[in-house]
């Protein structure tokens, strides 16, 4: 039977050595207040401490000294699992230091792992991570020199078919926040951006004998409809309710609490950016690929579109007419809206349904995608990408591996080099007035987060489009498909290029 409590008291009821599993996504429903009770008990006993923590898609509110940024570097953690890390500035600066174990797997197979796990199942089996960096046969999901424990990742055979087999530690504690919870302890998610994988974790923590903490922003008198509940009453443990922070109407239009229309996206979308002080100045480099890119979409499509420059497509996708006849996804589980950036990604403009990531990752893994647009550091000769790891700098796979692993067409966006590439255009005729100093083309890539190799094999339509050219994925490599007005073949691709491609 639930109880309710404040924060330092269903916290006390974690103890040293346990497996926390974070439901939230990216920089987006943290359950913040249970995070920070977490590191004043840490503080003041030393002690949860030999934490585990498991998150899909990372849990950090892009500020180093909230949530779980302070007691993770405080030295209460022993390992991260994660997806992504990129809204811990913090923790992703001292992973780098050996500081603490940290694993990095695809989102959508942690998603399924934890789904498994509460089947009463020790891991699930996916196709999506074979060849890449993950892959035991390359690197392994280790993003540090300590952290090689070979157990969360293995490469089987099932049906003389490989597969690998993605396994967590028993989840012994759930961190989660909702909306509301009702007089029988049944948690709604009506005010919220996404759901993520909050059932699942719950189940997966009771099957192991643990511990759910729910954080909501109120009790509320009446129950909840029963297809509203989220988490039914009899999984939960500990309730602890928090003042929510307060929303704007444009955050608050982010959790369909209120209609709107197609023809409001774009207003809705220029107020959210108006909030986002990190907001950026696409550069007219981005304006140029996601121009061409946009051409791609066809009418009835499914999609997902990455962040960065393969956001600008959605404002050519509109501009030639085909927004309103494509159906747009995101990772965390919304269908049918109009994908937010910034801090927050992950909630959606007037979805059409939001419902479990781990469902999500079904419709991505088996190819229910028609298309989808990715950004990348790195493309080889052979049509490898690296998406993930930069030099000294590690963000995380996220998604982006489960998104292109079966999609028919993948069509990646980049500049063709960075940090101080000068472009202009006129009258669609485009210059290249300098040349950055850090290609983006290279011999080998660093680390692999999609395999040309695998792309070929599923019969992938590959795309690779820059600023001044866009190349296809053939059996070969890489092969120049395209060449914009202005361009010099010579000297503004091939001259550039530390291979030969196929003519």
């Amino acid at each position: 039977m639930y109880r309710i409590m404040s924060a330092d008291e269903a916290i006390s009821l974690i103890r040293d050595g346990d497996c926390i599993c974070v439901n939230s996504f990216v920089g987006i429903e943290n359950p913040v207040e249970l995070h920070e009770a977490l590191e004043r008990r840490y503080e003041q006993t030393h002690s949860p401490k030999h934490l585990t923590i498991v998150s899909s898609a990372g849990f950090g509110v892009w500020d180093e000294n909230r949530a779980a940024e302070g007691y993770i570097r405080a030295g209460a953690v022993d390992r991260l699992i994660c997806g992504h890390f990129g809204a811990m500035p913090s923790t992703k600066k001292i992973i780098l230091e050996n500081r603490f174990e940290a694993y990095n797997l695809p989102l959508g197979c942690i998603s399924h792992a934890i789904r498994a796990q509460a089947g009463g199942i020790p891991g699930a089996l996916s196709k999506v991570g074979l060849n890449l960096f993950v892959d035991p046969r390359r690197e392994g999901p280790g993003i540090n020199q300590i952290s090689t424990d070979s157990s969360f990742v293995k490469l089987v055979m099932v049906d003389n078919e490989e597969f690998l087999y993605y396994k967590l530690p028993p989840v012994t504690v759930a961190l989660i926040k909702g909306t509301a919870a009702d007089r029988k302890g049944n948690i709604s998610f009506d005010d919220m951006y996404m759901s993520g994988d909050a059932l699942s974790i719950c189940q997966a923590t009771k099957s192991n004998n643990g511990i759910v903490i729910v954080q909501v922003d109120k009790i509320v008198d009446e129950p909840t409809r029963p297809r509203n509940t989220i988490i039914p009453g009899c999984l939960v443990d500990a309730i602890v309710v928090c003042e929510p922070e307060p929303r704007d109407e444009a955050l608050t239009a982010l959790t369909g609490s209120f209609e709107i229309n197609y023809e409001q996206w774009g207003e809705w979308t220029e107020k959210l950016e108006a909030l986002s002080s990190g907001n950026k100045q696409r550069s007219l480099a981005a304006h140029i690929i996601g121009k061409r890119a946009a051409r791609e979409l066809r009418k009835e499509d499914i999609v997902n579109i990455g962040i960065g420059i393969p956001e600008t497509i959605s404002h050519y996708a509109r501009e030639n007419g085909i927004l309103d006849h494509i159906t747009l996804t995101v990772e965390s589980g919304g269908i049918g809206g109009f994908p937010a950036s910034g801090k927050v990604f992950g909630a959606m403009i007037g979805a059409a349904s939001v419902y479990d990531m781990a469902n999500q990752f079904d419709l991505y893994n088996h190819g229910g995608l028609d298309i989808c647009f990715m950004g990348a550091l790195e493309v080889d000769r052979y049509g490898n990408v690296n998406a993930h790891r930069g030099p000294g700098a590690y963000a995380g796979i996220g998604g982006f591996a489960n998104i292109t692993a079966k999609t028919p067409t993948v069509v990646f966006c980049l500049t063709f080099n960075t940090k101080g590439l000068k472009v202009s255009r006129e009258d669609d005729v485009i210059t290249i007035e300098e040349n950055g100093t850090i290609p983006k083309f290279v011999q080998t890539v660093s680390s692999i987060s999609f395999s040309a190799r695998n792309a070929i094999e599923n019969g992938q339509k590959v795309l690779y489009v820059t600023e001044r050219c866009v190349f296809i994925l053939t059996a070969r490599g890489l092969k120049l498909l395209e060449v914009f007005p202005g361009v010099d073949v010579q000297k503004d691709i091939l001259d550039l290029l530390p291979f030969d491609i196929e003519p």
